[in-house]
């Protein structure tokens, strides 16, 4: 069985979270838009898993949509304020190591007439305060922020950032959760932003669920179109058992978090000090402040893409970066906008680790990565036969 090192992109769900589901599944539950008792029976399902969802946000049940994902859900949170505010202001400021979800959704809205401000990072990925404030006016519409990156694992101190912009307009402040969630607790009241997104499966949960959070009072066009559902916010008919899985996987980990993330984050220290012990692997990201699963780092002259492969061949899943530009020949977008040159960001691999990663496969991927690194430099960066899977059944 292979050693699961990419948490990061998905994390397997949990037993407890598909036990939670299977009495929904099974018991055949009507649309909880219907007046009739299976319908009835399917909105007090949907209606506890909001309210488990909202006391985990620290928010209002009925600030709470439930989505189909991390991605649909930036894109309501996105589209649905920047149209909302468009008659006020066009400008939408965000960063450029933003998930691909985000910038691909801004750089659509440009098509419309939306001027789009992709403020610079630091070598951390942690934004320039100072072209943050350049770029904010009274014709800013939204600012779209990023709490814990994905690639680099690095944390953002938001509610600082969130001063500078309340300073300057009031603007809706959208923050992308998805790969912090399942690592920080989110307290929509403390953060103080408008708009909120989280996915299910990096929480352990179901992949295709997902929450927007959205403070009452803030406006956003709906993105999808016939029906009231999601208090006109998000037509379709809800994903009674996908949603009902999001708010275990959520309940699960804010009660087990603490334990967990100090043992992964000793677990991550271990690999990325193995790591570097290699010879020429430079980590990257913030030294302190970064999610505790994350061990991103360049390997010197190899390709990153190429590395990934042959730990594939030998029992190891990797990756270079996000699950969502695999197969782009291009470095990656977070490594260029921190300054890293272009050659030396292809030799990225991101291993990222979760709840159910053990001690003995954090050793035998140790074992199993340095020999696929050292083949692979000794065959000037080519992997021409792959070492046997070492990991336990």
């Amino acid at each position: 069985m292979a050693i699961y090192l990419d948490h990061a992109a998905t994390s397997p769900m949990r037993r407890e979270v598909l036990d939670a589901m299977l009495p929904v599944l099974r018991a055949g539950l009507g649309n909880p838009s219907s007046a009739h008792a299976a319908g009835r029976a399917a909105r007090l399902a949907l209606d506890e898993a909001r309210e488990s969802v909202a006391a985990s946000l620290h928010a209002d049940p009925r600030e709470v949509v439930f989505t189909s994902g991390g991605t649909e859900s930036i894109n309501l949170a996105i589209k649905g304020a920047a149209w909302a505010g468009k008659a006020t202001g066009h400008r939408i400021v965000t960063t450029a190591v933003e998930h691909r979800a985000v910038l691909d959704t801004c750089t659509h809205l440009e098509k419309f007439g939306f001027e789009v401000i992709r403020v610079p990072v630091d070598r951390y990925a942690r934004p320039d305060v100072d072209a943050l404030d350049a770029a904010l006016d009274d014709r800013t519409c939204l600012v779209s922020l990023l709490l814990a990156n994905n690639e680099v694992g690095t944390i953002t101190d938001i509610e600082p950032l969130v001063a500078r912009i309340r300073a300057v307009t009031r603007a809706p402040i959208h923050l992308d959760a998805v790969q912090a969630a399942p690592s920080m607790s989110l307290d929509v009241r403390e953060l103080g932003m408008d708009l909120l997104s989280v996915s299910g499966h990096k929480l352990e949960g179901p992949a295709g669920s997902g929450v927007m959070w959205i403070r009452r009072g803030t406006a956003i066009l709906p993105q999808h179109h016939g029906g009231s559902q999601e208090r006109h916010r998000r037509a379709g008919t809800e994903d009674v058992a996908g949603a009902v899985g999001l708010a275990r996987a959520w309940q699960l980990a804010e009660t087990e978090r603490p334990a967990t993330v100090a043992r992964v984050r000793d677990l991550r220290d271990r690999l990325l000090a193995a790591l570097v012990a290699l010879g020429d692997v430079e980590p990257t990201g913030h030294p302190r402040d970064r999610l505790p699963g994350i061990a991103s780092v360049l390997v010197g002259g190899l390709d990153g893409a190429s590395l990934v492969h042959a730990l594939d061949l030998a029992g190891v899943c990797a990756s270079t970066g996000s699950a969502c530009t695999t197969g782009s020949s291009e470095p990656s977008h977070v490594l260029v906008a921190m300054g890293i040159p272009a050659d030396e960001a292809r030799g990225a691999l991101r291993l990222s680790l979760g709840r159910s990663t053990t001690e003995a496969e954090v050793d035998q991927a140790i074992a199993i990565i340095g020999e696929v690194v050292a083949r692979q430099r000794a065959n000037g960066g080519r992997d021409l036969v792959a070492i046997p899977v070492t990991a336990t059944p």
